[in-house]
């Protein structure tokens, strides 16, 4: 598929500046490191997501099940903050890509989400299992578990940290866990933590979607904030991965809106 034909969304277009190409991204994730780094306004969001869980999980409590009850969540940018990753990457004028975050992952320094080890730490001693479900690779699983362990999170041991394996869509994990366990809700930062009804989407039909479930949010889904990467981030490009710096400046503007 060519770049102008990958969605209605923009047409991807020379940068027309004199700054460096990567210039808009870069300055764009330091913006946005800065506000997860320095806000109290991001404390605070974290704080009610984990109050928002603690409420719906009391209230899944009142329920008998057939099944133990389970909360299964993601981890990065909503169990550990990765932020530095993301400045240290910017300040090098690049983007994301697997050797750095490796080296990143490596040093098991990433920090809590505020309120995340608190939320997790109750929820196991109502007995309720925690399942660590993310698209990290097997070759961190040492590393994830040494930071998770670190802060001493329930059940970070191998049996519970779900990492991928071949596809980065959630779904068929998730299924594997409710063969056993009864999901009351689902933790995280992207919106395809929850169902595959965000799985590489447009961005319209992202929205739409939200829309069509905005009951759970709060209740069976709890979000938590992430202006740094994601699939929001992951539409504006179309989805696609291989586009250059240049071409994702151009869908920034594009998607941009001003007077």
């Amino acid at each position: 598929m060519s770049v102008a034909a990958l969605s209605a969304c923009y047409v991807p277009k020379p940068v027309v500046n004199n700054q460096p190409e990567s210039a808009l991204l870069a300055n764009g994730k330091l913006w946005s490191s800065l506000f997860i780094q320095s806000s109290a306004e991001y404390d605070a969001l974290c704080y009610q997501a984990y109050n928002f869980a603690k409420i719906s999980l009391n209230e899944a409590l009142k329920t008998p099940s057939a099944k133990p009850l389970a909360v299964v969540t993601d981890i990065d940018e909503t169990v550990l903050d990765n932020s530095p990753y993301a400045v240290h990457r910017a300040l090098e004028g690049k983007d994301f890509d697997a050797p750095s975050w490796y080296q990143w992952t490596s040093k098991a320094e990433a920090l809590p989400l505020p309120g995340s080890l608190d939320f997790f730490n109750y929820a196991a001693s109502k007995g309720v299992t925690v399942f660590y479900l993310t698209n990290r690779d097997e070759v961190e699983r040492k590393v994830t578990l040494e930071n998770l362990k670190k802060y001493k999170y329930p059940y970070s041991d191998d049996s519970h940290l779900i990492l991928k394996q071949s596809v980065s869509s959630k779904e068929t994990r998730r299924q594997a866990i409710a063969e056993n366990f009864n999901i009351v809700m689902l933790i995280g930062d992207n919106l395809s933590d929850f169902s595959t009804l965000w799985d590489k989407k447009p961005k319209n039909e992202r929205s739409k979607n939200v829309e069509l479930t905005q009951s759970e949010f709060g209740k069976k889904y709890i979000i938590l904030p992430n202006p740094n990467y994601g699939g929001w981030e992951d539409a504006i490009y179309g989805n696609m991965r291989n586009l250059s710096t240049a071409q994702k400046d151009s869908a920034i503007k594009a998607n941009l809106k001003g007077y």
